[in-house]
């Protein structure tokens, strides 16, 4: 299918790119509306009164199987992808954070804000089948399929606007505590998602192709809605239909809690957020979403090789339909979508005056694999930085349960800033590939 080679030509333009959005510089003690975006509770830290997004873009790609160095290598990248026997994972993830404002009042700290996501995500695909598939030159074999797990291929883009208020609840000269809320108005722009679970059987590999028998009946569900109905291989289609109607509402909670020195700057600032509280419906006119049975029983075993240079889920179903591997038509209606809703820890330790030290967890609280789930990543980092005020520069380093450890480096002049949680691994071989830039004015 080409949506490997789409894959691929992200990787290839994006060597210096990587799903921890704005790490390092969303933690800083520089609290503004990057802060807020994970949690809601640090509007009421705001560092000036009045702070005005421009923009930031965030922008990741991560894998389990290919490092940087093989980029450059003699090895074909799809015989890279499917080594070993260990399920291959991948995820783009892309976020703009728009034009926002927010500001403190009294106690009160409010804010509005704009995004927009693009993601695709490689799920649990088991390497045999993906050799099958790419690869033509394969030798003479027959290999044993046995995956029980969900195997995706899933691609989403939306946009949201957020409202945000949270409130100082304890403020004295040891102690600060607030609480905040943020409620997102979601637009749902594109959704595909082919979903292959309980798959057992053989393929067999010979001189005119590779072909599938099953042991027994698969399930299959295929998705599609907005522009990802017509190709999930080209990234424009992800991109032109960013925006939908508004149609689904999230919501985050946070907290924050700092130990003071006894003057306005703290000791420890801690907090804690629940992210992405909700889901969307996807409608269109090129909305489908089906649950077949899959099986070759009764058929010939199906040969793999005619999905080699198919682009979109409606050519996928075609072919099996026209095949005799499914019997259902495929249903035209209106499907729901979870977010990825997350769990968020965090503790920032100033060891001494402008130099802090922060910790940071991020935990999905819900499975990748189900067919309705936009998919997240687990992540601890840990993030030393120097803030001179003007200037701020950083080293996260982090583990995930996608690429393993990452080391990365970022900068703030002023409003600006640019930084990557990945780019010093990246050029030794690593397997996340990430940036991210902004800018934002803050007065009074």
């Amino acid at each position: 299918m080409k949506t490997l080679f789409f894959f691929l030509g992200l990787l290839f333009c994006s060597a210096l790119f990587a799903q921890d959005h704005f790490s390092g510089i969303s933690t800083s003690n520089r609290v503004g509306i990057v802060n807020g975006a994970i949690n809601p509770a640090e509007f009421s830290n705001l560092s000036k009164k009045f702070e005005i997004n421009f923009y930031g873009l965030s922008f990741d790609v991560s894998n389990n199987k290919i490092g940087f160095n093989d980029l450059t290598s003699d090895t074909n990248i799809e015989d890279l992808i499917f080594t070993g026997t260990e399920s291959v994972n991948m995820r783009i993830d892309g976020q703009i954070l728009g034009p926002s404002f927010a500001m403190k009042w009294r106690k009160w700290g409010f804010g509005i804000t704009t995004k927009a996501n693009v993601k695709f995500d490689v799920v649990n695909v088991d390497t045999s089948l993906g050799n099958a598939i790419f690869n033509n030159d394969l030798p003479l074999n027959t290999t044993i399929v046995n995956q029980s797990e969900n195997q995706r291929l899933s691609g989403t883009s939306y946009g949201e606007v957020g409202l945000s208020a949270a409130r100082t609840i304890v403020d004295n000269d040891k102690h600060k505590f607030n609480a905040g809320l943020t409620v997102k108005f979601l637009f749902p722009g594109s959704y595909s998602n082919f979903g292959l679970s309980n798959l057992n059987g053989t393929i067999t590999q010979t001189a005119s192709g590779a072909f599938l028998t099953t042991n027994q009946p698969a399930n299959l569900n295929v998705a599609y809605s907005g522009s990802l109905a017509d190709s999930f291989s080209n990234f424009d289609d992800y991109t032109n239909s960013i925006f939908g109607g508004l149609n689904g509402v999230a919501t985050d909670i946070g907290f924050t809690y700092e130990w003071k020195d006894g003057k306005e700057k703290y000791k420890i600032k801690s907090g804690l957020a629940i992210r992405n509280i909700g889901s969307m419906t996807f409608k269109d006119d090129n909305n489908y979403n089906t649950n077949y049975t899959f099986t070759t029983q009764g058929r010939p075993p199906l040969n793999l090789n005619l999905f080699e240079n198919v682009d979109n889920l409606s050519e996928v179903e075609a072919i099996l339909i026209s095949n005799g591997y499914l019997t259902q038509t495929p249903n035209k209606t209106d499907f729901k979508v979870n977010l990825p809703t997350l769990l968020t820890m965090y503790a920032d330790f100033k060891i001494v005056p402008k130099v802090y030290v922060t910790g940071y967890l991020q935990q999905k609280m819900k499975k990748d694999d189900a067919n309705e789930q936009i998919t997240a990543r687990n992540i601890f980092s840990v993030t030393p930085r120097v803030n001179l005020g003007f200037f701020e520069a950083y080293i996260p380093v982090s583990t995930d349960d996608i690429s393993g450890t990452n080391v990365g480096f970022g900068f703030r002049l002023a409003g600006f800033y640019l930084g990557s949680n990945s780019i010093i691994t990246s050029l030794a071989d690593g397997k996340q590939a990430n940036v991210y830039t902004g800018y934002r004015y803050a007065f009074l």
